[in-house]
């Protein structure tokens, strides 16, 4: 038997991959997509993000770690620099390996008074009995994440994206956070919370939508609520929000219903269908309220 995806949230499927997560230079765990900050912050940079990067591979991925353990011994801080680079970060190892370059930095440590460092062959001695130390005799290869090599896995193809976070508690609430500013703004949240409340919800799947609830605690919604929200603001706000911000609630009215599809009859068909609305998404104005 062979496994066929590996389940989590974003942080534990970047983890699986041995990546360092949404926060690093480059950011997907799937591709190559990202760069340093100034280079996304230019304009060729920031069109980029926006397109898929070289995908990445297990077997790529398990040799920058190899890569970053071999460099410890050596000045500076390659695991740094090799997640800054790549974007790779193998949890079980760094662990093991910061040691060894924390280690270092107090071997290269220059005191007050002392006329120069520690020989450097000295200094490499005393890492690789450290770094021997750590793993028990072991070789690295036996720390390394052993899903990279799990046969009929591809880690960074595997890891379905994490909907939960990414969509509903990312981008539906950001414009959830857009339009009551908008609202408030406007004096219009009693006329929302009216129609909210009043909507009929066959089809939805839920027992009410508890307008009350939402319009009170509004900073303080969770999944469902947002998975509700996504399909009805525009029959809600088509008249109280500024058209950019109608035409956004559209589209993720229909990637929500799309996401949330537990049956695809035409595969290639529904991923034309989500690629279209992740790119028309991306043509609408972020603030655009």
């Amino acid at each position: 038997p062979y496994s066929l995806f590996l389940g989590g949230d974003n942080p534990m499927q970047a983890e699986e991959c041995s990546h360092a997560g949404l926060n690093c230079n480059f950011f997907c765990r799937t591709c190559h997509v990202g760069g340093t900050k100034a280079e996304k912050q230019s304009l060729t940079g920031f069109t980029k993000i926006f397109e898929p990067g070289e995908l990445r591979t297990p077997e790529a991925t398990l040799e920058e770690i190899k890569k970053q353990a071999a460099g410890v011994f050596s000045t500076g801080d390659k695991l740094k620099e090799g997640v800054s680079k790549t974007g790779v970060r193998d949890t079980t190892t760094t662990a093991i390996l910061q040691c060894v370059v924390e280690l270092g930095k107090k071997l290269r440590k220059r005191t007050t008074g002392e006329a120069a460092h520690l020989p450097e062959d000295e200094v490499r001695k005393q890492l690789e009995t450290e770094l021997d130390q750590l793993l028990r005799g072991k070789g690295i290869e036996e720390y390394i994440n052993p899903l990279l090599g799990m046969p009929g896995l591809n880690v960074h193809l595997d890891t379905p994206t994490e909907v939960l976070h990414t969509v509903l508690l990312g981008v539906v609430k950001y414009y959830w956070s857009q339009t009551v500013l908008v609202l408030e703004k406007a004096k219009a949240m009693q006329t929302f919370q009216t129609r909210l409340q009043s909507l009929n919800t066959d089809g939805l799947d839920v027992p009410a939508l508890n307008a009350e609830y939402m319009c009170h605690y509004k900073g303080g919604l969770i999944g469902k609520h947002f998975k509700s929200i996504a399909q009805v603001m525009p029959f809600v706000v088509y008249d109280l929000v500024p058209t950019t911000l109608l035409d956004a609630w559209h589209v993720l009215g229909k990637l929500v219903v799309l996401l949330w599809h537990t049956t695809i009859q035409d595969t290639k068909e529904y991923i034309v269908r989500v690629a279209f609305g992740v790119s028309t998404l991306t043509l609408i104005p972020s603030t655009p309220g």
